[in-house]
């Protein structure tokens, strides 16, 4: 069952956390915090599940834009319950260029706000909601992007990190 976590707004610190990644310079998984990236940009994008149609979508579209938003000291990882199995079966699939970071327990997500009761088909359950953090060298939030469209995502991204300074 969710908790109800602080209401994350621009300018409020970012939940530190603890979790596996794999993907990216991550070549096997590792163990990493969130502080341990303080002092650099951090892009946190949430995503509902690996390799379903509006995850690929908004993943490739964030492979085939990389060159563009890929800025130094600035850091992008994509952050699924899936484990880190699956995260390495879809970054092999459609050659991603970024980690993935496993939150199988959906702590993370809970932490952002952003594991919500969502709804298909008449039925109710929990899920991950589609939605970027862009977080600040100094550890609190710059921009949030909540019900992101998976299609439009990378060229949002793109736009948000050109306008670091503001």
């Amino acid at each position: 069952m969710p908790i109800d976590p602080v209401e994350l707004v621009p300018g409020r610190e970012a939940p530190d956390f603890q979790a596996s990644v794999i993907g990216g310079p991550y070549t096997s998984p590792e163990s990493i915090h969130l502080k341990a990236f303080q002092g650099c940009t951090v892009v946190l994008y949430f995503y509902p599940k690996d390799d379903t149609p509006g995850c690929t979508t908004q993943a490739c579209g964030l492979r085939d834009r990389w060159a563009t938003i890929q800025r130094p000291d600035t850091h992008f990882f994509g952050i699924s319950g899936d484990s880190i199995e699956s995260h390495a079966r879809f970054i092999e699939k459609f050659s991603l260029p970024f980690p993935l970071i496993s939150d199988e327990s959906h702590a993370i997500a809970q932490a952002y706000g952003v594991w919500v009761e969502k709804s298909m088909y008449g039925k109710r359950f929990f899920g991950t909601e589609r939605t970027t953090f862009v977080v600040r060298p100094n550890g609190r939030i710059k921009s949030i992007f909540r019900k992101v469209n998976a299609s439009e995502h990378a060229e949002l991204v793109d736009l948000d990190l050109s306008n670091l300074e503001a």
